[in-house]
């Protein structure tokens, strides 16, 4: 297990020096002059020299590239054009805020859908089954901004059970803001992920085993809980692995319509100012964590299948 371990580390070194070197060409080659961007319309050109001097862009790409590495493992981003305030800090500070919303949101939709999933693949087809079946397809159909102005009008404006947007930066007063948003990012995931683990159900119940156990005798119950989801965990944590960095960018649809401090929000503000060392440090704070996750998905998945170990 441990030499696996070793093995998948070393695969995603040189899966991260890619994507950084992407990253950094989109950003410094591709993306134009940043000094001429930072120094704004109407600077001279000894003022963008300066604020090229400033940024380190005077130096070779090579250079370039290895301080943007070094800005990687330290955590250190530079300072946002717009606020001038370190990226390190507006990120650290809208973290929190992400993750009161993309969290509960998705621990919720986990303990719905897994068992629900179980239960529509145990009643497959049924009129149960062809009913949430085509809820699914209908709710994946719609737009995420229908969802968000519905909610927004019908339940905080008609009938102000919710308010419209805002924030509390105390912990248990912004439950009061973040109760919306969290109920229409449980709508939203739930029609994909209930399809999606109707079919992982539905492909374990036509195993060999299954129609071993049965024959066996073993109940249903015991089928399908112990059997059935053990089996299908692999499939659960690969998605949950390609979900949880969402949980950490944030939603930016949601953060930008409630008015919510958070990562989603501050990726918006940044787009709308051009404010490129917070899209820039944003940008490779993802790709650093969907690598970072999809390790642990892999070692999680060869905990519960040795057979991965194998191959």
């Amino acid at each position: 297990m441990l030499k696996y371990i070793g093995r998948r580390s070393l695969y995603s070194i040189p899966i991260l020096f890619g994507v950084t070197l992407v990253m950094f060409l989109l950003f410094n080659v591709a993306g134009g002059d940043p000094a001429g961007q930072a120094a704004g319309r109407y600077a001279s050109a000894k003022q963008i020299e300066e604020v090229r001097h400033q940024m380190g862009l005077d130096k070779s790409l090579v250079m370039q590239y290895f301080d943007l590495l070094g800005q990687i493992f330290t955590l250190d981003f530079g300072s946002s054009w717009s606020s001038k305030q370190p990226v390190s800090r507006l990120l650290a500070d809208g973290i929190g805020p992400t993750m009161s919303v993309s969290v509960p949101a998705f621990l919720l939709s986990l303990l719905i859908n897994v068992p629900l999933g179980l239960l529509v693949a145990y009643r497959r087809a049924s009129l149960f089954d062809k009913g949430m079946v085509v809820t699914c397809l209908a709710m994946l159909s719609i737009s995420s901004v229908v969802y968000v102005l519905a909610g927004q009008y019908v339940l905080a404006y008609k009938f102000g059970i919710f308010p419209v947007s805002g924030w509390d930066p105390d912990i248990l007063g912004r439950f009061h803001y973040t109760a919306l948003p969290v109920l229409i990012l449980l709508v939203l995931f739930l029609g994909g992920d209930l399809l999606f683990f109707r079919t992982v159900f539905l492909e374990e119940m036509h195993q060999d085993y299954v129609r071993t156990a049965r024959s066996k005798g073993v109940s249903e119950g015991v089928i399908l809980f112990k059997h059935i989801l053990r089996n299908a965990l692999v499939s659960i944590i690969t998605l949950v692995a390609l979900e949880v960095p969402f949980l950490i960018v944030g939603s930016i649809l949601i953060e930008s319509y409630f008015g919510i401090p958070g990562v989603g929000n501050l990726v918006v503000t940044a787009i709308q100012e051009a404010d490129f060392p917070v899209i820039k440090a944003m940008t490779i704070l993802s790709a650093v964590v969907y690598i970072f996750f999809q390790l642990v998905s892999d070692v999680l998945s060869a905990l519960v299948d040795p057979k991965i170990r194998l191959e």
